[in-house]
């Protein structure tokens, strides 16, 4: 997978991006069922679980970037992985139960986060999000890194331990 350094992007943060995959303009009409609305909440009330963030909790468990707009101030207690993803996107879909997976592995050690830029355009302008999957991992302390597009297994388990857990 080829990675580039880009221009300093959010708040002065130094981001990894890799290959691009879906962009999330391509339907943006497109609506949750019930039953997906159901497995969304769900998931939010699980601990070890993939939990999805409005606006308003991403800037409580992330980071406030209107409080913070010239610097990355992580607001959680452990290392995050953030999926910013949307409903329609094919590889946002094959990236989730690997996701899931994940959060259950490292349940205590690791938030697992998504985000639906559909339904949440500030976060997903704020971080410059132009194709999904992409992923966010945050250590506890330090720098972000940013990776797009959909990864295997065995890659994004290796880019957590990788970033999260030195």
């Amino acid at each position: 997978m080829k990675t580039r350094r880009l221009l300093p992007v959010l708040m002065g943060t130094m981001l990894t991006v890799t290959i691009l995959s879906c962009s999330p303009n391509q339907n943006k009409h497109s609506e949750r069922t019930s039953e997906t609305k159901q497995v969304a909440h769900n998931i939010k009330q699980q601990k070890g679980k993939v939990m999805e963030l409005t606006t308003s909790e991403f800037k409580e468990k992330v980071v406030n970037y209107e409080a913070n707009p010239d610097k990355w101030v992580f607001r959680g207690e452990r290392p995050a992985v953030v999926d910013f993803y949307a409903t329609w996107c094919g590889p946002c879909k094959m990236v989730a139960p690997i996701m899931e997976e994940l959060a259950e592995k490292y349940k205590g050690q690791i938030d697992f986060y998504k985000v639906d830029v559909d339904k949440e355009q500030e976060v997903a302008g704020v971080f410059g999000i132009r194709s999904i999957p992409t992923m966010l991992f945050i250590p506890k302390e330090g720098q972000p890194t940013m990776s797009a597009g959909a990864m295997s297994y065995g890659d994004l388990d290796a880019t957590v331990k990788k970033l999260l857990l030195k």
